[in-house]
């Protein structure tokens, strides 16, 4: 199926690809279709795009990529809705709010985004572990920032 999406135009869609939200996002429970799309082929940001909202589309990191030491447990309640077998079966993202200059931009900890990769589920999780926030800045503990 074709999409229109926001960073990257109408784009084929095959159905396998896609990520389903049972209860959407917090903030945006409507949408519960979304695909996984590379910013760009030289980057390690993905676009976690809305299929029925053109213009919603979250820029994401893989945390370990930036936070090595990121580490939070998962409610068994958690891993049954995401059918989870195996804690290899899933992939956490955070949601970046992208800043001016970009070394302001920050990375959501407390929110991490977890997809069942072979069942293509997914979920967003607000953990109560206070040693993470939602604006972490990114280059904070960066690996990244040795690259530029």
């Amino acid at each position: 199926m074709n999409y229109e999406t926001k960073y990257h135009g109408n784009i084929e869609v095959n159905e396998t690809e896609i990520v389903v939200f049972e209860n959407g996002l917090p903030g945006f429970e409507e949408n519960k279709k979304f695909i996984l799309l590379p910013l760009d082929t030289e980057s390690p940001f993905l676009i976690l795009q809305s299929l029925e909202e053109r213009d919603l589309g979250f820029v994401v990191i893989e945390p370990f990529l930036t936070f090595p030491n990121y580490e939070f447990d998962l409610s068994e309640s958690i891993v049954e809705k995401l059918q989870l077998e195996d804690k290899n079966d899933s992939i956490v993202f955070n949601i970046l709010s992208i800043k001016e200059p970009f070394e302001q931009t920050t990375v959501n900890l407390q929110a991490p985004v977890i997809v069942n990769k072979n069942k293509r589920l997914g979920r967003q999780v607000i953990l109560n572990d206070y040693k993470y926030n939602s604006r972490h800045l990114l280059n904070e503990y960066s690996s990244l920032r040795e690259e530029r």
